[in-house]
């Protein structure tokens, strides 16, 4: 049965009827063309599907969307400001931490939920905190790199 579900998205008031139990991932990337974030295993395990919902991590690809409703839900979409790149993108530039991009955007919004908790994170703290996102092309190095940069 399809729902309304209200919610505010990248920063801007989002309303949409759907079924409340499909997945934030799939209404995100088909109902409403954001394909930044990505599927991977679809267990909640690998983070590519991560995004930011009330300044907190989750992994959008379990989740049912009724769940967000009148939350705030930030993708990666949403991360620069208009041309401007966060800090983060530019740090993964910079440090090379993209390699082929898939599991870029997970990584980067992990990584911005972790720094709005704890700014200041050390390299132990930013290593555990991205422990449960993967990365294929093994680039973990420089996105830590990246990350520590940013939090200094």
């Amino acid at each position: 049965m399809k729902e309304t579900i209200k919610f505010t998205l990248n920063g801007k008031p989002t309303s949409i009827e759907v079924e409340g139990d499909r997945t934030l991932l799939w209404v995100l990337r088909t109902d409403l063309g954001l394909t930044g974030t990505k599927f991977g295993c679809g267990k909640g395990l690998c983070g590519s599907c991560t995004v930011v919902i009330d300044k907190k991590a989750v992994r959008s690809c379990r989740l049912p969307v009724r769940s967000v409703s009148g939350k705030d839900v930030l993708t990666i979409e949403g991360l620069a400001e208009g041309e401007k790149l966060h800090p983060l993108q530019e740090a993964f530039l910079e440090y090379g931490a993209v390699q082929c991009g898939f599991c870029t955007p997970g990584m980067l919004m992990n990584a911005y939920a972790m720094l709005l908790e704890n700014p200041s994170a050390s390299r132990d703290e930013i290593i555990k905190g991205m422990d449960n996102n993967l990365c294929r092309c093994s680039a973990h190095t420089r996105i830590v790199q990246a990350i520590e940069s940013v939090s200094k």
